[in-house]
């Protein structure tokens, strides 16, 4: 997911999506510890746009100064 779509979106849309993609990680983990993951390079892939999406929340934090 593209760093400026996640800044274009609400708080409550990114909370959404962050919980998503936390279950998605929680799934392919699970998968990939039971040898069935297919697709092993969306473990990163799904790691790396947590950390945008909590990246891009704390910066909206930072602007409305609730730190």
């Amino acid at each position: 997911m593209d760093a400026s779509k996640l800044r274009e979106m609400e708080r409550t849309e990114l909370t959404q999506k962050l919980a998503d993609f936390e279950k998605e990680l929680f799934n392919l983990r699970f998968q990939h510890a039971t040898a069935q993951l297919d697709n092993t390079q969306r473990l990163p892939q799904v790691k790396r746009t947590i950390a945008q999406i909590k990246t891009v929340m704390r910066e909206k934090e930072m602007e409305s100064g609730d730190e």
